[in-house]
């Protein structure tokens, strides 16, 4: 597959009666956008704000971070299976509106639910303080099931990317770039003295809010399998969950994921990134070891050199992570897994909750129970309301004079397995 991505900087974002992108700008109309997203029945209400980096604002609690994108040519549309209809996608022309996020926020829909800062401490440990955000604010009816109001937000949030997106079609991009991305056996004939590495995405799928969707489908329900990465470019992987902020893949991560964009900047250089592998991360055990014994079996099929495997969440997909290390490894394949840590807030617990020898080459993406304190800020777009419930808040956490003292896992992106984060090693 061959993807032509044109990248449309936004440098802002600003509330008009016309909704377009002119000269950096993206003008945006939010009553064509209420009206999209009211569209849902299960929405009471919706509102909007801007979020630019360097603002003294707070948005929480965060639920999903959209790119607005769509297709200029090609088979398809972005996020196809969910808000366009269902057809492969992956290839063409897609215009990106770069610099712009969309952000959903409300009432509270599971307690994994995250900060973001665009000042100050929190603003160095989240990717999207850097982003011009239009922040989507949901109220929901009354006596809504917690999936009911996921999937409205996560329906609607996409939507409102998406129309976007649409702004950006007919607007000449700042920059472009091409991902090429053939079949394996074209691959291996271009590049036959180079090592064929692949690329191992876990997605969470635990269920009970720890969802992701591949084409529309619930991951869960799927047995591992191939994508090309261009898919995933346009939007085939979409966020449902609500797993810790700090470690969450947002619609966004997948959009950019750092793993894809560095393989493809060695392929032919110092690789062969001729396979992409999609796996579940389920609760069951039986589940564990279907998955990863399909995982392995198709490194070993494809006769791959080497393998990144990437990490959704801590805890149970612990067991998956070091299941799929560990079978991969057995097919004499080397691997490299990218994961964070939940080592304590002194940094001495042990890091996973699961470990094998063969897991002998490790990226780690931080310690997710490190503890900062946020200063206040001038405005909060969204609720304190649930600082103290969300995944590294505790009793305490909002101070009277409006700080706030949680662990990384509370800010949206901090310690993310993708590598898609703002810390670094020395």
């Amino acid at each position: 597959m061959k993807l032509e991505v044109g990248y449309i900087e936004i440098r802002d974002i600003q509330l008009a009666e016309k909704s377009g992108v002119k000269a950096g700008v993206l003008y945006v109309n939010t009553k064509e956008l209420e009206a999209l997203a009211l569209e849902d029945e299960h929405l009471e209400a919706v509102s909007f704000d801007i979020a630019r980096p360097g603002e003294s604002i707070r948005i929480t609690p965060v639920k999903d971070v959209i790119e607005p994108r769509a297709k200029v040519e090609g088979p398809g549309d972005v996020f196809p299976g969910i808000i366009t209809k269902m057809s492969t996608v992956g290839s063409g022309k897609t215009h990106v509106l770069k610099g712009a996020a969309v952000v959903t926020v409300g009432k509270i829909v599971g307690f994994q639910e995250g900060i973001i800062d665009m000042m100050g401490l929190g603003a160095e440990y989240t990717p999207f303080s850097a982003t011009n955000n239009l922040v989507v604010n949901f109220t929901p009816k009354d006596n809504l099931t917690a999936h009911e109001y996921e999937a409205a937000i996560r329906k609607a949030g996409l939507k409102i990317a998406y129309a976007l997106g649409k702004l950006g079609v007919d607007v000449t991009p700042d920059e472009t770039k091409t991902y090429d991305y053939p079949s394996i056996m074209e691959a291996i004939k271009k590049y036959p003295d180079l090592p064929r590495v692949g690329y191992v995405q876990m997605l969470q799928s635990q269920g009970l809010l720890h969802d992701t969707y591949v084409y529309g489908v619930d991951m869960k329900q799927s047995l591992t399998t191939m994508l090309s990465p261009t898919e995933i470019m346009d939007g085939a992987i979409l966020s449902g969950n609500c797993v810790s902020a700090c470690d969450k893949n947002t619609t966004y991560h997948h959009q950019n994921n750092p793993v894809i964009e560095d393989l493809f900047e060695e392929h032919g250089k110092t690789l062969n990134f001729c396979a992409m592998i999609i796996t579940n991360e389920n609760v069951y055990l039986a589940d564990k070891e279907r998955s990863s014994d399909w995982t392995a079996k198709l490194v070993d099929y494809l006769d791959l050199d080497g393998v990144i495997i990437s990490q959704e969440g801590f805890g149970n997909p612990d067991t998956d992570l070091i299941m799929n290390c560990k079978k991969i490894e057995e097919t004499d394949t080397h691997t490299v897994i990218i994961t964070d840590e939940y080592a304590g807030r002194d940094g001495t617990s042990q890091s996973l909750a699961d470990a094998d020898p063969k897991a002998d080459a490790l990226v780690t993406a931080g310690n997710a129970n490190q503890v900062v304190t946020l200063p206040k800020l001038d405005r909060v777009i969204g609720t304190l309301d649930y600082t103290e419930k969300i995944a590294g808040g505790f009793a305490g956490s909002l101070e009277a004079n409006g700080s706030i003292t949680v662990e990384l896992q509370a800010i949206t992106g901090s310690t993310n397995e993708l590598g898609f984060s703002r810390l670094s090693a020395r």
